[in-house]
This record gives C-alpha cells, structure tokens and sequence, in this order.
C-alpha cells in the first residue's frame, strides 16, 4: 500500500508563488480542486495551478477560462498517455 502525499493548502501555494488568500478563493471559486472546501491537495495540483496562471499571465485568459483550458489540457495528455500505452500493448 503506498502512501499518496498531499500539500496542504499553505504548502500549495508556496508551491505556486500564490498568497495563500488568493489561492483559497480560487479554490472557494471552484477553479482548484474537486470541492469549495478542500483543504489538502494532491502533488498535481501544483502543475495544474501553475498551468492555469501561465495561462493568465502569458495569454490573458480569465482565471476561470484558465482553469477550463487547464483541465482541458490535463485531459489530453491522459489520453495521449493511454493511447501511447495501448499501442506499445499491441506492438
């Protein structure tokens, strides 16, 4: 059984270069992680912030188009990952 670590909100957002206020409300906004409330965080996380700000400060992208582009992103490079997996299977 291994054990996952995750960041508390603090270790987040030191994680990130965010005030931690600034990045509770964008938790509370629905924009970082499953719930309003959540108060720990899995390592990815860290990547997906940093996505989602690179996005605003490099494009202009709103916070929260930010954060659909960012998932959206995320959800591709899964699918990549499946679709290289599956065709080393059938190789």
């Amino acid at each position: 059984m291994t054990n996952v670590v995750h960041l508390t909100i603090e270790e987040l957002a030191v994680a990130v270069g965010l005030d931690k206020t600034v990045l509770v409300r964008l938790v509370q906004a629905g924009l970082v992680g499953e719930r309003t409330d959540q108060q720990e965080f899995p390592p990815e996380s860290a990547r997906h912030v940093r996505r989602m700000l690179r996005l605003h400060g490099e494009l202009g992208v709103s916070l929260t188009g930010s954060a659909i582009i960012a998932d959206l992103l995320e959800r591709i490079d899964q699918l990549e990952a499946e679709l290289a997996r599956l065709r080393s299977a059938y190789e």
